[in-house]
């Protein structure tokens, strides 16, 4: 079998991309305990389907995806910890972030992303996590997050049949072989169009249900019955891509606890015009990335942000793009009075 679809169907990696940058970082294999170790050289290397792996590097693997040790390195240089907070990340996609939250003890995070079937089964039944896809960053506000967030811990089931309201036929309590008195009052008794226009709703009804076409309603899930949803996050995270944080900025701000804080992932190439943009879609300049940053912290401050920190990402990008974390939080009244 091949090296790196070995490490995903072994578990030692969540995608093949993962696979083989732990491959590049150092891979080993042996058939028994006395066995001599080899060393994986290339991807497409074979590797027996009774095989014991080491890793020689083990960080790739801490995170179901790199973004996990980019956020993690950028809290760690931040001092920045998700203990006991509630938070948001903005672009979950695979869930890198989301896995790091969780790992520094977010009490609960909340992904939002644009497309869909992304995150990794292992954070998608983790009770913590909720997944709401199908939400553009850019259109984002607290009812729509609360719509989704309510559909993602329902469920669609069909009108229950209401017998409540059946209509009683008459004199059916003689079934029994009751005797009907000469004080016997009727007038409360079903009459008979009653019945049978109830018979042809029953009847249809049935129908409907077979046909798949039955009315429903939208339930909570018994284990999210007391689920109370937050709209104000103490933390906000994101790795978005094709788009200018510019504009998601605004989106993000009235999601934000006014003690929150933002920490958001910044690629260049996508708050660059396509001029600065090279072959591979590298920058080509890097006086470019300056630009970026002072766009950034005027979007910022336009909007009452103070931005803590601006530092470097301690991975590249995926293309080898440089990219840097913004760090910020809402402006007290007194620093909005100053500036």
């Amino acid at each position: 079998m091949r090296a790196d679809i070995f490490l995903v169907e072994s578990g030692h990696a969540a995608t093949r991309s993962q696979a083989q940058r732990l491959i590049a970082s150092g891979v080993e294999w042996r058939l028994g305990p006395a066995a001599p170790w080899k060393k994986v050289l290339k991807n497409g290397d074979e590797v027996p389907a009774c095989a014991e792996l080491r890793l020689l590097d083990e960080a790739e693997a801490r995170f179901v995806s790199r973004g996990g040790l980019k956020l993690e390195g950028a809290m760690t240089q931040l001092g920045l910890t998700a203990q006991g907070l509630l938070c948001l990340d903005v672009g979950q996609s695979t869930g890198g972030f989301t896995h790091c939250l969780l790992t520094s003890g977010a009490r609960r995070v909340v992904g939002v992303d644009v497309g869909h079937d992304q995150l990794h089964p292992q954070l998608r039944a983790d009770a913590r996590v909720v997944c709401l896809e199908g939400l553009n960053a850019r259109s984002l506000t607290a009812d729509s997050l609360a719509e989704a967030w309510e559909e993602a811990i329902s469920e669609l089931v069909e009108e229950e049949e209401d017998n409540d309201t059946q209509p009683v036929a008459p004199y059916a309590w003689m079934r029994n072989g009751g005797v009907v008195g000469e004080d016997y009052d009727d007038s409360d008794d079903a009459k008979d169009h009653e019945i049978e226009a109830f018979k042809a709703q029953r009847s249809e009804r049935h129908k409907a249900q077979a046909a798949g076409t039955l009315p429903r309603q939208r339930r909570r899930k018994a284990e999210f019955a007391d689920t109370v949803i937050e709209t104000r996050f103490e933390l906000i995270v994101g790795d978005l891509s094709f788009i200018s944080l510019t504009l998601v900025l605004p989106a993000l701000l009235p999601l934000l606890a006014p003690n929150g804080q933002l920490l958001m992932l910044i690629k260049p190439q996508f708050e660059l015009q396509p001029a600065d943009i090279g072959k591979g879609g590298l920058v080509k300049d890097e006086a470019s990335y300056g630009r970026v940053e002072k766009r950034l912290r005027t979007a910022c401050a336009e909007l009452g942000l103070q931005v803590l920190s601006w530092l470097n990402s301690p991975i590249t990008g995926g293309d080898g793009n440089r990219e840097f974390f913004l760090h910020a939080r809402p402006m007290t009244p007194a620093q909005g009075a100053s500036t």
